[in-house]
């Protein structure tokens, strides 16, 4: 897959079939749009492409960031790569972006730089100056340019309409296991084990601790049955997020227990996949009934893997 990172970077002279989206989660909805376009574009000859922005553009017109993201931008890139596709347009939300109309995104942009011969987008897409494009008027610019439209309806589970918005919900309220379904992979945050305050290892419960990534979105704060990616090896483990209250005062963090490893892994990069939140974070009297807890923790994310084995790959 070539990556074009601006449109000013972008030089090909083949016909393509583009799928368009903030892809922000690349969800179960997200790659039926990718694989049509894949497979599209295979029957067609052409090339298959992804137009994508860097940054959501929420945030960029907010100053802020208002939207967490659900996938880092590198894994946003390999997952989009592991469908298949030959072209990644991943640039910028820029002011000239920003302010060009419907039809000059549709003439300049699908039609002169992509060489579009096929659009594939959802059924909520939007484009152009102050979002005035939609999936009509794409439609509608596709008959006078001589590119196809393709619309993608929603895809629902369970009644509900696949979305970032939905999955960031549910992970944000601790329900892992759904926004798992949703995504169709395990939610999973990484990040460089670090240095704690070493009183789980004075309790007989030492953990490797990562920081919280303000650009991501994290669980609700509680303990959850996990797997730990640590140098290529997959471990169980179980996971609590939030800010320790029985021992004091701390920001959000995230700490692990791998079952049965005792290797020093500070400094390394660690992968945790979320599989399903046991309990909430509570307040203890003292570090004698949270070590019991912890306890029990432990014996019910032992019990947990022994009885469901792997389950979803990250």
């Amino acid at each position: 897959m070539i990556i074009f990172d601006s449109l000013d970077k972008i030089n090909i002279n083949e016909p393509c079939v583009v799928a368009m989206g903030n892809f922000d989660g690349i969800h179960r909805g997200h790659r039926a749009l990718i694989e049509q376009a894949v497979n599209d574009a295979r029957s067609m000859g052409a090339a298959s492409a992804v137009f994508t922005f860097s940054e959501n553009p929420r945030n960029i017109l907010a100053g802020h960031k208002v939207v967490r993201n659900i996938v880092y931008p590198e894994d946003k890139i390999e997952l989009i790569r592991e469908l298949g596709v030959d072209f990644l347009f991943s640039v910028p939300f820029d002011e000239y972006l920003m302010k060009q109309t419907p039809d000059e995104f549709t003439e300049d942009i699908l039609a002169g730089k992509f060489h579009a011969v096929e659009t594939v987008c959802g059924f909520n897409f939007t484009y152009g100056y102050k979002a005035l494009g939609n999936a009509d008027t794409l439609k509608e610019a596709g008959e006078r340019l001589g590119f196809r439209a393709q619309i993608i309806p929603a895809i629902t589970d369970g009644g509900e309409t696949i979305s970032s918005t939905l999955i960031r919900k549910k992970i944000s309220e601790g329900n892992v296991e759904r926004a798992s379904q949703l995504l169709g992979r395990n939610y999973s945050i990484k990040g460089i084990v670090v240095h704690g305050n070493h009183i789980g290892r004075t309790i007989g419960f030492p953990t490797c601790n990562i920081t919280v990534d303000d650009s991501m979105i994290t669980p609700a704060n509680g303990v959850y049955f996990t797997y730990c990616h640590v140098d290529g090896e997959r471990c169980c483990s179980v996971t609590n997020v939030g800010n320790k209250p029985t021992i004091g005062t701390y920001d959000k963090n995230i700490e692990t227990n791998i079952l049965d490893f005792d290797r020093d892994i500070y400094g390394h990069t660690v992968t945790i996949e979320f599989l399903k939140r046991r309990r909430t974070e509570r307040k203890f009297s003292g570090l004698d009934e949270l070590q019991s807890e912890i306890d029990r923790d432990k014996a019910a994310a032992r019990n947990y893997h022994m009885a469901n084995g792997p389950v979803m790959g990250s």
